[in-house]
């Protein structure tokens, strides 16, 4: 399972970039990336056209398709470096505590009816016995 932050996979792209302008002496397409880091064509956009937005890297259309440019390395040391695991870890605890709260509601709320029930059945039980010993 992977619980990586935009700041990981930042890092990831763009190393990845390095590595296969390296191996293939020219720029890397948005594809060849998402193939090289096992990432969803779509995740790959999303993360692409993010670091195009803070000015990480360039992307090209032309011709021979979309390639990748890194423009400056160095912003990603602005990108927070909170995680998004621990964001949907903390939203997970609340739901589970809120539904661990509506459960303990309902039992409470059930007790007592069984509790009324018992003690209404107990007064109808004791007027019936009076009524009867009256006549």
């Amino acid at each position: 399972m992977r619980c990586k932050d935009f700041y990981t996979d930042a890092h990831l792209v763009v190393a990845a970039i390095r590595v296969l302008e390296h191996q293939n002496n020219n720029p890397p397409s948005i594809d060849k990336i998402c193939q090289t880091l096992l990432f969803s064509l779509e995740q790959g956009n999303r993360i692409c056209r993010k670091l195009k937005e803070s000015g990480i890297i360039e992307i090209i259309e032309g011709t021979y398709g979309t390639k990748l440019f890194i423009r400056n390395h160095q912003k990603i040391e602005e990108i927070p470096r909170d995680s998004k695991g621990s964001k949907l870890e903390e939203e997970l605890k609340k739901f589970q505590n809120a539904k661990k709260n509506y459960t303990e509601k309902i039992q409470a709320f059930q007790t007592e009816q069984t509790q009324r029930k018992k003690s209404l059945f107990a007064e109808l039980d004791k007027k019936l016995k009076e009524t009867v010993e009256k006549k």
